[in-house]
């Protein structure tokens, strides 16, 4: 290594890496949605990558054992096998600011939670009292990107001993938004959850990993499917106006078979009637 390296101060580092993101990001934060389907569109360019609690808020007051749901933008997950591109996984932080230095692996203990395998939740077991968490991703080497959640500050106000939390972790795949009966203008955004499975890019074949498959069905037309492979729990879609029949599909990234099928949802899909800022 070369000295002139070696010398750098853990701010110059993380400096240094934050530069290198700075000057990527553009091309990072856009990636080709509408090569792998013509329904897909890409994000509006306010929407930077980003994890965040799919059901937690700031100030939120709950009981534990509390299962919590991890969200991500315009990246994609991968289990910590070897590495892919524009993919990471999941990081709680509980208690804890954001690293100093991002050019080093995150510790493994009780305040640094790894989520390696391409999990999209975890069922909180703390004990009353104040916490602060936030979600961090990071590569195969848990290396940390920047990007991160807010910090939420929540109260936990009981524990439940009589509640096993295995109990609250229900195996299956749902569509979060846009939710059932909704009037929607394309191009609109999709969140997609797993429970008790993993998710990762295609390019991760171990079993028990897969990737998300939206399914839109229309009277009169052959359905569409739109395989999320590069990790994804995300999607912009641009579908013609219509009325929809939406699922979705964990698909398994060994053997392609459906690991896990979604409720219906449907939606009434309107053209935009404006230019979105992009």
């Amino acid at each position: 290594m070369p000295d002139s390296h070696r010398m750098k101060t853990p701010v110059q580092r993380t400096l240094q890496r934050l530069l290198g993101w700075m000057l990527c990001a553009p091309l990072l934060a856009a990636p080709a949605f509408a090569a792998d389907h013509p329904w897909l569109s890409s994000p509006l360019r306010s929407q930077q990558p980003e994890t965040y609690f799919s059901n937690l808020r700031d100030g939120d007051r709950i009981e534990t054992p509390f299962v919590l749901r991890f969200g991500l933008s315009r990246y994609g997950l991968a289990p910590i096998v070897k590495p892919v591109p524009m993919t990471g996984h999941h990081h709680l932080l509980v208690n804890r600011d954001l690293p100093l230095d991002f050019s080093k692996p995150l510790p493994f203990n009780d305040q640094y939670v790894h989520f390696g395998k391409g999990q999209m939740e975890t069922v909180l077991t703390f004990a009353p009292g104040e916490y602060t968490l936030r979600l961090l991703l990071a590569d195969q080497k848990h290396i940390p990107y920047f990007i991160y959640s807010k910090p939420v500050h929540v109260t936990v106000t009981a524990r439940r001993t009589d509640v096993d939390p295995k109990s609250l972790v229900k195996p299956g795949v749902a569509m979060l938004d846009p939710r059932e009966g909704e009037v929607v203008h394309a191009p609109f955004r999709v969140r997609l959850h797993a429970s008790g499975f993993n998710v990762g890019h295609a390019d991760i074949t171990d079993n028990g990993v897969g990737h998300f498959r939206i399914v839109a069905e229309r009277a009169g037309v052959p359905a569409e499917r739109i395989d999320l492979g590069k990790g994804w729990t995300e999607a912009w879609l641009a579908p013609p106006p219509g009325t929809y029949r939406f699922r979705v599909e964990l698909v398994s990234n060994t053997n392609q078979q459906v690991m896990a099928s979604s409720a219906v949802t449907t939606l009434k899909v309107e053209r935009q009637a404006f230019a979105d800022a992009r």
